[in-house]
């Protein structure tokens, strides 16, 4: 696979004539079409997610794999698990409409107790189980948890707010003799019989997921069974189709966490249909990731930017490169922009293991765009192409006008992944969707002109990076009462360096006007500039605080 970088987008200084737009945007509506063709996603109103993910056929051996213990659930036993957690879970109560929080790391526990929920009608809100009291009793209030499943230690706070909560173990062994986890292993045991099934539309609700959103503190946002079921025909089922190789033989590091969307999206629901093997790490350590994707054979590696960071470091540091990453096929990187420095650092040690990112947000349910690459076509750098089924506008920020390709502005997404609303929250809800139901996702991207989407800080973090006496860089947005949102970068510089903020501010301004030249407000915007310097300190560090 060739390895050289495509360059980044110019932005242009000049509308473009009416026939030099391509067929997949239109000038007179400024709206920008997938490449891809539309699929065809499932009509029945009374589908749920549990039985859409478990009527796709494939020839899929081993579901899930704990890292820690090398215990493993074959998809021969998953549905089986999944029933009978939902039986033990109606004979506790649940119903469907109730809420039921999942506090709790990446377990090959969580897939089965998710879907248990789902099958029932009720409604999962999952949580960062290292999130603090505060946050846990927000977030329990604002959607009403009845029921939650989280570690022992968390079993006494939860009751304290009136939910009863279950002790899940670390690992699946049944025959654990800590009575604390005697309430689960009663629900899984399959003792109650078989849980009747309700009624499920595919707009009903099934996850309630907590995301700032553009602006904001922490808001719920509600996602419906057919939100779920677009997102694994339009993102994940779509992504495998691209490929020659069975998804079937994939096997998959997960260290994303489940209880994000990105994780959610593929570790939890959309993989699970495809027959993929998913190799579970409670928390993310760089050398025993390296071990686990020699010792399973890992072929496909989600991540994000810091992970990727040091997966570079452990690769350029390895001794014996040959027989290490073999079995690597993909890498793919999301939930943030990656730097070009880091990408090329990548292909120099990983030369055969392609390269993608890709955007989605909770509000999207993981749906957005996805790279791709061929011999012919590979921009690294990218984002990626629009998905199937969804649209796109690229909206000036001060005219609230759509622009064409090549110039930046708000990215405005449209599309049956979208999310329903914010839960109880309806003046959030007008403000990210118009009445027309495009979504304002508040990043600045550029399409070029191959319909390839690129994020603005990570054109701004290769700039900065550019310098020579830059080692790293990472580029945020702040809230600004002029231009709405500002760049804020944070730069590690090399030891001994004498460089200042002035300095910075300057090499940023002439470079960007390079790219901007007739943009007097782009310019202005970057000139507002403040970088906050971290001299001297090892990137690990760097990246921790990143």
């Amino acid at each position: 696979m060739a390895t050289s970088l495509s360059s980044h987008i110019s932005l242009q200084t000049s509308e473009p004539k009416i026939s030099d737009f391509p067929d997949w945007y239109s000038p007179e509506t400024g709206i920008y079409s997938s490449k891809h063709p539309s699929i065809s996603l499932p009509t029945d109103p009374f589908l749920d997610i549990v039985s859409f993910v478990f009527s796709h056929k494939h020839d899929g051996v081993t579901a899930l794999i704990d890292s820690s213990s090398g215990y493993s659930i074959p998809y021969s036993k998953l549905l089986p698990l999944i029933q009978s957690m939902a039986s033990g879970l109606h004979h506790l109560g649940v119903s469907q409409g109730d809420v039921v929080l999942l506090l709790l790391p990446n377990s090959s526990h969580f897939p089965i107790i998710f879907f248990s929920i789902l099958y029932l009608g009720a409604i999962v809100s999952a949580m960062n189980p290292l999130s603090s009291t505060f946050e846990i009793k927000k977030q329990v209030s604002d959607c009403s948890v009845r029921f939650a499943f989280t570690s022992l230690e968390k079993i006494d706070q939860l009751n304290n707010l009136s939910v009863h909560a279950i002790g899940v173990p670390q690992n699946i062994d049944f025959d654990s003799e800590n009575i604390g986890f005697s309430p689960f292993h009663e629900l899984i045991g399959g003792r109650f019989g078989k849980a009747p099934r309700p009624v499920i539309r595919q707009q009903d609700t099934a996850v309630i997921m907590y995301s700032s959103g553009t602006t904001g503190v922490s808001k719920g946002v509600v996602l419906t069974h057919g939100n779920l079921i677009a997102m694994v025909e339009l993102f994940v089922k779509f992504e495998a189709s691209q490929y020659e190789y069975s998804s079937s033989k994939n096997v998959y590091l997960a260290v994303v966490p489940m209880f994000h969307i990105y994780g959610l999206s593929l570790f939890v629901v959309g993989l699970l249909s495809l027959g993929s093997t998913i190799v579970l790490m409670r928390r993310f350590d760089g050398n025993e990731a390296v071990k686990l994707i020699d010792y399973y054979g890992v072929t496909h590696f989600p991540l994000v930017p810091p992970i990727l960071t040091t997966l570079v470091m452990i690769a350029k540091g390895a001794t014996n490169t040959e027989n290490s990453f073999k079995s690597l096929k993909q890498v793919s990187c999301g939930a943030a922009p990656t730097s070009r420095k880091i990408i090329e650092d990548f292909f120099q040690v990983l030369p055969h293991v392609d390269f993608i990112q890709g955007y989605g947000m909770t509000e999207t349910t993981a749906v957005g765009t996805r790279g791709f690459n061929t011999q012919q076509c590979h921009k690294y750098c990218s984002i990626g192409l629009l998905a199937p089924n969804m649209q796109a506008k690229v909206m000036d920020w001060n005219s609230g006008s759509p622009l064409p390709p090549e110039y930046y502005g708000e990215l405005w997404l449209k599309g049956p992944a979208i999310m329903q609303r914010y839960l109880n929250n309806d003046v959030a809800t007008k403000m990210a969707i118009d009445k027309d139901g495009w979504l304002r996702t508040g990043d600045i991207v550029c399409f070029d002109e191959d319909g390839y989407l690129y994020i603005a800080p990570a054109d701004l973090e290769a700039i900065l990076i550019s310098h020579p006496h830059i080692l790293d860089a990472a580029v945020i947005g702040e809230m600004d009462e002029v231009y709405g949102e500002i760049p804020v970068a944070f730069v590690v510089t090399r030891h001994g360096s004498t460089l200042n903020q002035e300095d910075v501010m300057g090499f940023v301004a002439m470079q960007v006007s390079k790219l901007l030249p007739n943009h007097t407000k782009y310019r202005q915007l970057f000139d507002f500039f403040a970088v906050l310097f971290i001299k001297h300190l090892s990137a690990t560090f760097f990246f921790i605080i990143y």
